[in-house]
C-alpha cells in the first residue's frame, strides 16, 4: 500500500503556498496604475513572458486533461501539441503579434474595436468573459478532485481554498504576480513530472514495453490510423484532425485568446513580444512526454501492485481489478477500472455503467500515477506540480477576465469617465466575482469524464468563429464591422445548432449535445463532435463575414494602418544576433516538429 501523505509532503506544499502568496505581497506596492495591474507596464523580458505564455496554458486541461486523453486516446493526444499548438504559436509570433503589440490595444476585444467597431468588441468581450470563468472553473474542479483524492479533503472545501489562494496573489499583484508565479509553476511542473514519467516507463519496460502492454497499435501511432474514424480510438479522420484541430481550434485559441496573448503583450519590446510564443514553443513540443505518457501508463500498470513493483516482462492486468487504494479520505475502489484508472461512481458509490460498460474516470489517471509511484517527499513535490498547473490555469483566466471586464465591458459600457484608480479598484473587484462564478462552473465540469472534451467544446463555440473574424480582419481590408458582427453571431449559432442535433455515441441528450430534440448524426467520440462543431462554426462565420462585408461600406485605408497586414509596416529585427531573430527561431521549431511527427507517425 502506498504511504499516506506524510508531514514532509505537507511541508513541501506549505513552502510552495508561501512562495506563491509572497510574490503577490511583494509586488503589490508596484501596482500603482491600471496599466501596471493589467499589462505589467509592458516591462517584462522575452524569456519570462515566453515561459508565462506557455504556463498560462498549463492548467487542468494540460496536466490532467492531457493525461486523461493519453489514457483514453493514446499517443494520438500528441496532436494537441504537434498539430494543435506549435504551428499556431509560430503564426501568432511572426504575423499577429505586430498587430496586437503595435496597435497598443490593451486587450483582444479592444483590437476588434479598433479594426471593426464597438458592437463587435462588445460581443467578443462578453463571450470571452464567459469562456474564461468556465475554463477557470474546470481547473478549480480538477484541483478539488485532486485534493479530495490524495489529501482526503472535502470536495467543496477544496474548491473554496484553491479559489482563495489564487484570489490572494492575483488581487494583490495583478498580471505581474500571475506571470512570475507562472514561471515558478512551470519549473515545478517540469521537476515534478520528469521522475513520474521516468519511473512509469521503467516499470513497464520502456516505450517498447508500454506498446506491448497496450496491445492496440492505434494507441501508439499518431498518424497511421487517421484514414478512417473507426480505425482509431479518437474516432476522427485526417480532415477533421487537420481542419478542426490543426487549423480552426488551434489557431482560434493561440491567435485570439487573450489569456495567452496578454502574456506576450506584457513584453518589453515588439521583438520580445514576437519571440514570446516562439520561445514557448520549444518546451511545449516536449510536454507530451511529461503529461501524455503517464496517462497511457496508468491504463496498463497493475493495480494489484500499488505497494510494490510490477515484473518488467509480464503485462499487467488491465481490466476489472478488484483493488482499493486507501487515502486519507477513504478507499478508492478500482473495481471495474482499467489499470489504476478508477471508474466514475454514482451517489451511492457504485461504478457508473453506460451501455453495459463501466464509465472510467480518466481525469484521475495522472493523480493515481502519483499515488502509485511517489514516496513521501516526492509525493509532496508531485502534488505541488499538479496544484501549480491548476492554479496557473485559474490565475491566467482570472487576469484575462479582469482585464476584459474592466477595459471592454465596464469602461466601454458602464462607466466611461472614471479615474485610473477607480479602474484599478474595479480590476480587483472583477478578480473576486470572476472567481466566484468560476466556482459554479466547477460543478458543471463534473458532467464529463475527460475535461479536455468539455474544454474543446467551449473553444469550438467561442474561439472557432472568432478566428475566422480575425483572419479576415487582419488580412482582408474589405472586411467590415457589420460583416464581423454578423459572422460572429452566425458562427456561434452554427456551433449551437450542430451541437444541438448531434451526439457522441453512448450519450444522452443534454450538455453533450442533442438538446434540440432531433439527433441527425452520432459521432464516435466527444472529441470528433467537438472538431466538427468547430469546423461548422468557423466556416459559417467566414462565409457570412465575407457576404455581409461585400454588401456594406468598408472603412478607408487611412483608418486601418497598423491594423491590417497590407497597410502595416513590417517589423525589422535590428541589433539582434541571427539566432535571436523570430524567423530563425520559427525555422528551428518547425524542423523539430517535423522530426517528432515522423518518429511517432
Amino acid at each position: 500500500m502506498r504511504p499516506h501523505p506524510h508531514w514532509i509532503d505537507y511541508s513541501v506544499i506549505g513552502i510552495y503556498f508561501t512562495f506563491v502568496l509572497g510574490i503577490g505581497f511583494v509586488l503589490k506596492k508596484y501596482m500603482k496604475t491600471s496599466a501596471d495591474f493589467f499589462l505589467s507596464g509592458r516591462s517584462i523580458p522575452a524569456w519570462i513572458t515566453g515561459l508565462a505564455f506557455l504556463s498560462a496554458n498549463l492548467g487542468a486541461q494540460e496536466v490532467i486533461g492531457m493525461g486523461a486523453s493519453g489514457a483514453k486516446y493514446g499517443i494520438m493526444t500528441s496532436h494537441f501539441y504537434w498539430v494543435g499548438a506549435i504551428p499556431a504559436m509560430i503564426f501568432v509570433g511572426l504575423f499577429m503579434m505586430p498587430f496586437y503589440y503595435g496597435s497598443r490595444a490593451r486587450s483582444v476585444p479592444e483590437y476588434l474595436k479598433l479594426r471593426f467597431d464597438e458592437k463587435t468588441r462588445g460581443l467578443n468581450a462578453i463571450s470571452f468573459a464567459v469562456m474564461t470563468v468556465f475554463s477557470s472553473g474546470v481547473s478549480m474542479y480538477a484541483m478539488g478532485k485532486l485534493l479530495q483524492l490524495l489529501l482526503g479533503w472535502n470536495f467543496n472545501a477544496a474548491i473554496i481554498v484553491s479559489a482563495l489562494i489564487v484570489l490572494a496573489y492575483t488581487f494583490l499583484g495583478g498580471l505581474t504576480s500571475a506571470i512570475y508565479n507562472e514561471v515558478l509553476q512551470f519549473f515545478l511542473i517540469v521537476i515534478g513530472f520528469i521522475p513520474l514519467t521516468f519511473l512509469g516507463l521503467k516499470d513497464v519496460g520502456g516505450w517498447e514495453g508500454l506498446k506491448a502492454r497496450i496491445g492496440n497499435d492505434a494507441m501508439v501511432h499518431s498518424w497511421k490510423y487517421l484514414g478512417s474514424p473507426s480505425a482509431n480510438p479518437m474516432g476522427v479522420e485526417w480532415f477533421s484532425m487537420l481542419m478542426g484541430l490543426g487549423f480552426v481550434l488551434s489557431f482560434g485559441y493561440w491567435c485570439t485568446d487573450f489569456l495567452v496573448v496578454q502574456r506576450a503583450m506584457a513584453a518589453d519590446s515588439m521583438t520580445s513580444a514576437r519571440r514570446t510564443p516562439l520561445i514557448a514553443a520549444f518546451p511545449k513540443m516536449l510536454f507530451p512526454f511529461l503529461v501524455i505518457l503517464p496517462g497511457m501508463i496508468a491504463g496498463v500498470v497493475s493495480a494489484a501492485t500499488m505497494s510494490g513493483h510490477t515484473s518488467g516482462g509480464v503485462p499487467a492486468k488491465a481490466e476489472s481489478e478488484v483493488v482499493s487504494q486507501s487515502g486519507p479520505g477513504g478507499a478508492i475502489s478500482l473495481e471495474g477500472g482499467k489499470g489504476i484508472i478508477p471508474p466514475k461512481v454514482d451517489e451511492s458509490g457504485k461504478p457508473l455503467v453506460k451501455d453495459g460498460k463501466v464509465v472510467l474516470d480518466y481525469d484521475l489517471a495522472t493523480p493515481m500515477m502519483l499515488v502509485r509511484y511517489f514516496p513521501s517527499g516526492l509525493l509532496g513535490l508531485g502534488l505541488c506540480a499538479l496544484m501549480a498547473s491548476f492554479m496557473s490555469g485559474m490565475a491566467g483566466n482570472t487576469t484575462a477576465f479582469n482585464s476584459v471586464w474592466t477595459y471592454d465591458i465596464y469602461q466601454g459600457y458602464i462607466n466611461k469617465t472614471a479615474s485610473d484608480q477607480h479602474y484599478l479598484w474595479m480590476g480587483r473587484a472583477a478578480t473576486v466575482f470572476g472567481l466566484a462564478v468560476s466556482v459554479a462552473a466547477a460543478y458543471v465540469a463534473r458532467q464529463f469524464n475527460n475535461i479536455m472534451d468539455v474544454l474543446q467544446l467551449v473553444f469550438a463555440f467561442v474561439n472557432a468563429p472568432l478566428f475566422a473574424t480575425f483572419l479576415l480582419g487582419m488580412f482582408w481590408k474589405r472586411a467590415t464591422g457589420h460583416g464581423a458582427f454578423c459572422g460572429l453571431l452566425g458562427g456561434t449559432a452554427a456551433a449551437a445548432v450542430h451541437h444541438g442535433i448531434t451526439l457522441p455515441m453512448g450519450s444522452v441528450p443534454g450538455v453533450k449535445g442533442g438538446f434540440l430534440g432531433v439527433v441527425v448524426h452520432q459521432y464516435p467520440s466527444e472529441m470528433a463532435q467537438n472538431f466538427w462543431t468547430a469546423i461548422f462554426a468557423w466556416t459559417t462565420c467566414f462565409t457570412i463575414t465575407i457576404l455581409v462585408s461585400l454588401l456594406t461600406t468598408p472603412r478607408p485605408d487611412g483608418e486601418l494602418k497598423g491594423l491590417v497586414y497590407a497597410l502595416t509596416d513590417r517589423p525589422k529585427d535590428v541589433d539582434l544576433a541571427w539566432y535571436q531573430k523570430p524567423a530563425v527561431l520559427a525555422v528551428v521549431v518547425l524542423t523539430v516538429l517535423v522530426v517528432l511527427n515522423w518518429i511517432f507517425w
